[in-house]
C-alpha cells in the first residue's frame, strides 16, 4: 500500500496534469542531470505544453490518473483512522480590533502561486492545492526565496509594531480582589492561546 502519512494514510492521488508534470521533470533530469531548475519556469512551460496537447496526446496521463484514482480509492476503503487521534482544538473567538498575523515566506509564496495552480488544476481539492505548493517551494531558486523572506520579514516587523500598539491599547479589568488578579491572568493566558490558534488558521 502506498502510504502518505506516519498514520498510514494512502498517498492522494494524482491528476492527468500532475502525471504529465513529473514525467517532464523526470525527463528534464535524465536530459540535463546538472541543471538547477528553475521550477515556476518549469512549471509555466508544462502548462502551455499541455494546454496545445489534443486528448490522444493527453489520454496515456489521463489514463495513469485513473489507475492512480483506482488505487486510491481501494487503499481508502480499507483505511482505518488511528484510534485516540487528537481532536481539533477548540476555536476562541477572535478580537477583530487585533492585527493580522505576519505571513512566513512560504505563505507569501503562496498567495502568488496558488491562482496558477488552481488554474492548471481547477479539480483539484484544498489539500492537493496545498501539497502542490509545497512541491514547488521545495524547489525555488535562491533569488526568488530571498525575495519571500525578505517580505516576511516586513510583514513580521509590522506585525509586532502594531502588536505593541494593541497591547497598550487593550483596556485592563480592575483587580480589587486576589482572586480577580487571578482571573485577569488567566485571561492573559487566553490571549496567548488564541494567537496559536490564530498561527493554525494561517497554516490552512
Amino acid at each position: 500500500m502506498a502510504k502518505g502519512g506516519k498514520d498510514g494514510k494512502p498517498r492522494g492521488r494524482m491528476s492527468a496534469y500532475a502525471f504529465f508534470v513529473q514525467t517532464c521533470r523526470e525527463e528534464h533530469k535524465k536530459k540535463h542531470p546538472s541543471e538547477n531548475v528553475v521550477f515556476s519556469e518549469f512549471s509555466k512551460k508544462c502548462a502551455e505544453r499541455w494546454k496545445t496537447m489534443n486528448d490522444k496526446e493527453k489520454k496515456r496521463f489521463q489514463d495513469m490518473a485513473d489507475k492512480d484514482k483506482k488505487r486510491y480509492e481501494n487503499e481508502m476503503s480499507s483505511y482505518i483512522p488511528p484510534k485516540g487521534a487528537p481532536g481539533k482544538k477548540r476555536k476562541r473567538t477572535k478580537d477583530p480590533n487585533a492585527p493580522k498575523r505576519a505571513l512566513s515566506a512560504f505563505f507569501w509564496f503562496c498567495n502568488d502561486e496558488r491562482p496558477k495552480v488552481r488554474e492548471i488544476n481547477p479539480d483539484h481539492t484544498v489539500g492537493e492545492v496545498a501539497k502542490e505548493l509545497g512541491k514547488r517551494w521545495g524547489v525555488v531558486g535562491h533569488e526568488l526565496k530571498s525575495k519571500y523572506e525578505a517580505l516576511a520579514a516586513k510583514d513580521k516587523a509590522r506585525y509586532e509594531k502594531e502588536m505593541a500598539v494593541y497591547k497598550n491599547k487593550k483596556p485592563k479589568a480592575a483587580s480589587p480582589t486576589k482572586g480577580a488578579a487571578v482571573a485577569h491572568h488567566d485571561d492573559d493566558d487566553d490571549d496567548e492561546e488564541e494567537e496559536e490558534d490564530d498561527d493554525d488558521d494561517d497554516d490552512e
